[in-house]
């Protein structure tokens, strides 16, 4: 009976030891099958390379000039008697500005011009008395030269008067005033600034080697971090003639228009110079693009194709997609594209979203990128 016991135990206990055998070799057989399928595709986006005209640019920096810009100073000393601006105001030629205390000049004057009256007088009577030779010629010049050093005098009294009172040179917007009624000020002292806002220079600096390429009309495009999403657009007017001897660059100036005032003189600017004679070039987005220490590369989207060199279709009797790493050179950047200067051709799909899943000969199911314009977007092809 014991006996009987213990087969019937051991039995059992091989029959557990089969069916756990049992479900290990079929553990191990689904994930044979499971490392032998394919990958499914990855999800990815792409964009078409194209060939567009590019506009080579040469980028530099600057500073912004008003068209006309002063301190208005003082030539004498004197006391503020009016003040006849106000800050910020916009003003016109000759418009007056400050009128220092001018009693004692005016006073001078009127002494000056009463004195001219009376040798006014008597040189109209020695002109007539020397004709009859009442006096002699000697004391007719003598009347002559007094009224020429009157007149002098008059003439001086008259630019010291008119140095009391400050007009504005030119039509523009005038600053913070730094002086008030009642102030002494001594020669040389500023008023305020003085700027013509109608119009910008831009001032910049370029390397010698770029001369060749810059003309005077030649377009410039300009940004400050006052308006970061603005464009301006300026034009090279003026390109100094000699070489800095210690920097080896040429200053250039470039004038823009400013009708609405919102640039200000001493603004710093970020330069574009755009050159003549837009050359053909492969632009792909930027996003497409890896950079890495071993060089530049992205994916290209080819076919998959067999031991044969045929063209592997999946179910739907479309060509099989694969990612296939392409080292590249790449050129400048600009509006999101970058330039291919070797390793890609136009028309190529590379892909532009996606690509960290990526590795080399990895399987794809591409759709268009929402991010690119159309003409950039791309669908799979089947070609």
């Amino acid at each position: 009976m014991l006996r009987r016991r213990m087969l019937i135990m051991l039995g059992l206990v091989l029959l557990i030891v089969l069916l756990l055998a049992g479900y290990k070799a079929f553990s191990i057989y689904q994930q044979i099958q499971a490392f032998s399928a394919p990958p499914p595709p990855i999800s990815v986006a792409v964009a078409t390379a194209r060939e567009q005209p590019w506009q080579g640019r040469l980028p530099t920096v600057g500073s912004l000039k008003a068209l006309q810009g002063v301190n208005l100073s003082l030539e004498i000393a004197g006391t503020v008697q009016e003040v006849q601006f106000k800050s910020g105001q916009k003003v016109k030629a000759g418009q007056p500005i400050v009128q220092l205390d001018s009693a004692v000049e005016a006073a001078l004057l009127e002494t000056a011009e009463a004195d001219l009256g009376l040798a006014k007088l008597d040189y109209g009577r020695g002109s007539q008395l020397v004709g009859s030779q009442a006096i002699s010629k000697g004391e007719f010049d003598r009347l002559s030269a007094q009224l020429q050093k009157h007149k002098a005098t008059v003439n001086q009294l008259k630019a010291s008067l008119a140095k009391k009172r400050i007009l504005a040179p030119f039509s523009g917007t005038i600053g913070i005033r730094q002086v008030d009624v009642g102030d002494y000020l001594a020669s040389g002292t500023v008023i305020a600034t003085l700027q013509d806002l109608s119009s910008l220079y831009v001032d910049f600096y370029v390397p010698e080697q770029w001369v060749p390429k810059l003309t005077v009309g030649q377009s410039v495009q300009l940004k400050v971090s006052a308006y970061p999403q603005q464009d301006f657009t300026a034009q090279v007017s003026a390109i100094n003639p000699k070489v800095e001897d210690s920097t080896r660059n040429v200053l250039v100036r470039a004038t823009l228009a400013n009708p609405d005032g919102q640039l200000l003189p001493g603004m710093f600017a970020s330069l574009q110079v755009l050159l003549p004679d837009p050359q053909p070039a492969i632009v792909v987005p930027e996003s497409a693009i890896t950079y890495t220490l071993y060089g530049n590369s992205l994916f290209v989207v080819a076919q998959k194709k067999n031991a044969d060199g045929q063209v592997e279709k999946d179910a739907n009797g479309q060509p099989v997609l694969i990612a296939e790493r392409r080292f590249i050179e790449t050129g400048e950047r600009r509006d999101g594209l970058v330039l291919i200067s070797k390793g890609l051709k136009s028309g190529e799909q590379v892909v532009s979203a996606g690509q960290i899943k990526l590795d080399n000969n990895a399987t794809l199911a591409i759709s268009a990128d929402k991010t690119l314009p159309d003409e950039q977007s791309s669908q799979p092809r089947a070609d």
